[in-house]
């Protein structure tokens, strides 16, 4: 009897619906493939919704959305929506209230795909980030007083606790045992400057670490020393595990290193609840509609859910698939600049699968 996922798609805005569309058609064609299902449920959050009804997101969502296998989201930005409204409004309240405390973000060049690193290439980048999705400064501690005035003052803190900082070392140092290749955990972090929050940080990957995982190997690295050696020496890397601020900005940073947003895939993770898995690239409002968007990233955010999922011959496949396109018929990632469309790259690859 094949088993069945039910997954919740929430396309977004701009061209949030257009990769979602492609990425839906790939992991549909592996599940048939491998003999199981999935079946979907359309949630209409985001930009067009909150103008038209002055509602960010339903109180009910999270529980809603707590009855699914998993969550499979476009993008969410609108540019007719002041910054920052649907992004905390949906996005991270999302994060916190289905407590998904780590983001996974796996940063792989695809064969074929050009990155700015000079003499780099597929065997130098495939390493992953591990960043702490819940906590820290993006919490929203903190606030504004005099606003307006000579005198404003405006405060925002980090501020972690042992229970949020040793989960995610824990996952971390679980997700390097499973990877298996270089069986090496980097903690990224700034214990010079930040002396209280990455102290904790610091001492409590070093107990986790000599306590539980002896046969994972520990590197400590400034946060400034790991942004250079993104760049020098990627291959030096196979995991590093992070807080929220600093996994924001080096997540990025290693996009553009494995070819730009259009091929990055990130994963919202509850290990013990339901997972949101997103492209990293923004909705991109300007190519709405014009079919020229690449879906690579949408596409290998479903290779990633269906591995969270426990399809793990049915994310390879997949996995696969992206790099024969990338190796044998994408001419370029940008978007109009692949030599075919929205649509015909969802084919190629569900064709492969």
């Amino acid at each position: 009897m094949s088993k069945t996922y039910n997954i919740a798609l929430l396309p977004g805005d701009g061209t949030g619906p257009e990769v979602v569309r492609e990425g839906k058609k790939v992991i549909s064609a592996a599940a048939d493939k491998y003999g199981f299902k999935l079946n979907f449920e359309e949630f209409d959050f985001g930009g067009d919704r909150y103008l038209r009804t002055g509602e960010i997101l339903p109180d009910s969502a999270s529980e809603q959305l707590k009855k699914f296998d998993s969550i499979f989201l476009g993008a969410i930005g609108h540019p007719d929506v002041k910054p920052g409204i649907l992004e905390k409004g949906i996005l991270l309240r999302l994060r916190f209230e289905l407590d998904q405390y780590i983001n996974l973000r796996p940063i792989k060049l695809y064969p074929g795909v050009g990155t700015p690193l000079k003499d780099k290439g597929p065997e130098h980048i495939d390493y992953v980030v591990v960043r702490e999705n819940t906590g820290g400064i993006y919490t929203g501690i903190g606030g504004i007083s005099q606003k307006g005035t000579p005198h404003e003052v405006a405060i925002q803190s980090m501020v972690y606790n042992r229970m949020q900082v040793e989960r995610c070392l824990r996952y971390a140092f679980e997700y390097t045992k499973k990877r298996n290749k270089k069986n090496t955990l980097a903690l990224c972090g700034k214990t010079n400057v930040l002396t209280y929050v990455y102290d904790l940080w610091e001492r409590a990957f070093h107990e986790v670490g000599k306590a539980d995982y002896p046969e994972i190997k520990r590197e400590y690295y400034h946060v400034d020393a790991t942004v250079m050696w993104m760049v020098k020496n990627p291959e030096w890397f196979d995991v590093i595990v992070t807080g929220n601020m600093f996994g924001d900005i080096i997540t990025d940073l290693g996009a553009i290193t494995q070819g730009g947003m259009g091929i990055a895939a990130g994963g919202n993770i509850n290990p013990e609840g339901v997972s949101m898995f997103e492209p990293i690239g923004g909705s991109a409002p300007k190519y709405t509609g014009k079919n020229v968007i690449n879906p690579l990233a949408s596409i290998a955010c479903g290779a990633m859910m269906l591995d969270h999922l426990g399809e793990g011959k049915a994310a390879i496949a997949v996995e696969n698939a992206i790099m024969d396109i990338t190796a044998h018929k994408l001419k370029d990632m940008g978007a109009g600049r692949m030599g075919f469309s929205t649509t015909e790259v969802g084919d190629l690859v569900a064709e492969r699968v």
